[in-house]
């Protein structure tokens, strides 16, 4: 069988790149999202206007960005799962260069 499908049903700002995400199931979770945001997607996120722009996709029940950064609600959902891991990718891009394009 498929693993659980989470959905997010509303989030707050609390705070530079924190938002408290409540879930379809009742749980809810304050993420910090700054130490995974590098990459060419992630990246451009670090602009603190940028990353405030997020909303929630009413279809896919998960958060979005205008330049169509997005994560899988599942991960946020089980975040303490996934972080490391998340934080390790994030340091690789940044480390080899595969960070934000420049504007």
């Amino acid at each position: 069988m498929g693993h659980p499908v989470h959905k997010i049903k509303a989030f707050e700002i609390v705070g530079p790149y924190r938002l408290r995400i409540e879930f379809g199931d009742g749980l809810v979770r304050t993420i910090d999202f700054r130490p995974v945001l590098e990459g060419e997607l992630y990246g451009p996120l670090r602009d603190l206007n940028q990353f405030n722009s997020v909303s929630v996709d009413r279809e896919v029940h998960t958060l979005v960005w205008p330049n169509g950064a997005d994560f899988d609600p599942a991960t946020l959902h089980d975040w303490p799962d996934h972080e490391a891991g998340m934080v390790a990718l994030a340091r690789r891009w940044a480390a080899t260069g595969h960070g934000e394009k420049a504007s």
